[in-house]
C-alpha cells in the first residue's frame, strides 16, 4: 500500500501529448482515396416507413453509393442484438429485439436510421443525403415513461406479448414482504424521477471504414471505450471471422460509457468500404450525437418502507 493506495493521486502521464497537439483522434484521420458517409435520420418518433426513393440522392455529385434497409438484406449484413440481456447472468428471459442498420419498416425514435449516403466529400453527402425522399405515417408516440408502461399504451414493438415492457425482475419473498407491510405501523412512501440525461462529450462519434478486398479483411477505426466487445459485434453483423476484424480505438476525447456500445456506423463505414472499395469515413455533428447517441438514466423509482411502532 506504500506505492499505490486508494484514494493516492497519480500523476498523469498524457497530459503534454494533448496540450502539444499531440493527441490520435479518428477525426485526424485522413486515409488514401477516402470518401465521407452521412445517415439520413428519421424526423419521426414513431412511424411506418411506406416508400424511400434514393434516385435523386445517387445521382447528386459526387455520390459514390447510397445504402438502404433492402441492400442490408442482400448484402446479408445483420443488425445490432443487445448488449446484454438478463437472462445472460442468470435473470428472467426478457423481450431481445434486433436493431438495424438502416430501417426499412417502421422507425422508432427521432434519429433512426434510414439511409446512409457515401460521396467524394463531407458536404456532397450531406447535401445528396436532403434529396432522399422517405414517405412517414406516422404514428402515435410515447415520450412519458410512466404512460408507456400502461397496458393501452400504443406498442413500440407489436409482436412483444408485454406490451412496452421488455423484461421484469423481482428478487425476495413476495408473500413475506406484503404481510410485513400489511402489519407495519407506519409505511413511507418515495417516488424519485431521474431524468434523461446524455453523456455529450467533447469529441463526437467518428467512425472509419476500411476493406481488403484481396483476403478479405477489415479495419474499424472508431471513437470506442470497449474495441473487443465492438469487433465481436462486428463480426456477427458482416458474418465475417473476428480473425478478419481489426477494430483500432486510439484517442477518445470523452466517453462516461456512451461510448462502450456498437453503433449502426461502426458497421456501415465497413460495408459501405466493400461496397465502394475505398475507406469510408463517417463524423455526427454536435446535433447528431444529442439525437444519436446512447441516452442514460430517464427511471422512475418507487420506494416503500414498512415499519414498526418503536
Amino acid at each position: 500500500m506504500a506505492k499505490f493506495g486508494i484514494g493516492q493521486a497519480v500523476r498523469r502521464l498524457e497530459d503534454r501529448r494533448f496540450t502539444t497537439g499531440g493527441g490520435a483522434f479518428v477525426g485526424d484521420l485522413v486515409l488514401p482515396r477516402q470518401c465521407h458517409g452521412v445517415a439520413v435520420l428519421s424526423p419521426h418518433a414513431h412511424a411506418v416507413i411506406e416508400s424511400i426513393d434514393a434516385r435523386a440522392a445517387k445521382a447528386a455529385p459526387g455520390v459514390v453509393c447510397v445504402l438502404v434497409g433492402a441492400d442490408a438484406v442482400a448484402d446479408k449484413v445483420n443488425g445490432i442484438p443487445p448488449f446484454f440481456m438478463p437472462e445472460s447472468w442468470g435473470g428472467p428471459k426478457g423481450f431481445s429485439t434486433i436493431r438495424p442498420l438502416l430501417l426499412s419498416d417502421r422507425v422508432r425514435r427521432v434519429g433512426d436510421y434510414v439511409a446512409f449516403v457515401v460521396a467524394e466529400t463531407e458536404a456532397q453527402a450531406r447535401d445528396a443525403a436532403e434529396l432522399v425522399v422517405v414517405n412517414y405515417r406516422p404514428l402515435p408516440a410515447l415520450i412519458d415513461l410512466e404512460e408507456a408502461a400502461k397496458a393501452d399504451a400504443p406498442k413500440i414493438w407489436p409482436d412483444c406479448p408485454t406490451g412496452n415492457i421488455g423484461v421484469t425482475i423481482a428478487f425476495g419473498d413476495e408473500a413475506a414482504a406484503d404481510a410485513a407491510f400489511a402489519a407495519a405501523k407506519h409505511v413511507a412512501k418515495v417516488r424519485l424521477v431521474n431524468n434523461r440525461v446524455t453523456a455529450n462529450p467533447i469529441e463526437p462519434r467518428c467512425a472509419v471504414g476500411v476493406y481488403e478486398p484481396a483476403d478479405g479483411r477489415y479495419t474499424l477505426h472508431t471513437t470506442s471505450q470497449d474495441p473487443h466487445s465492438v469487433r465481436t459485434a462486428v463480426s456477427a453483423a458482416l458474418n465475417a471471422p473476428e480473425s478478419k476484424i481489426r477494430v483500432s480505438s486510439p484517442d477518445v476525447g470523452g466517453g462516461f460509457g456512451m461510448k462502450a456500445n456498437l453503433y449502426p456506423d461502426d458497421v456501415l463505414v465497413l460495408w459501405a468500404a466493400r461496397r465502394c472499395g475505398r475507406p469510408v469515413k463517417w463524423t455526427a455533428t454536435r446535433s447528431e450525437s444529442l439525437l444519436c447517441d446512447n441516452h442514460a438514466r430517464d427511471q422512475v423509482v418507487y420506494g416503500e418502507l414498512a415499519l414498526d411502532e418503536h
